[in-house]
């Protein structure tokens, strides 16, 4: 999973047997999911 840290804005890849939650370059525990560039377009009925 891709994550950006919050605090230093680094890109983080975690694993899954990490455990932890934190970057490795500020020690922040806040990561924000990485959202696609791509936008779903809908039909609306």
């Amino acid at each position: 999973m891709v994550y950006k840290c919050a605090h230093c804005k680094h890109v983080v890849e975690l694993d899954k047997e990490y455990g932890g939650v934190r970057c490795p370059y500020c020690g922040h525990r806040v990561l924000v999911k990485e959202r696609p560039t791509t936008i779903k377009r809908v039909k609306a009925v």
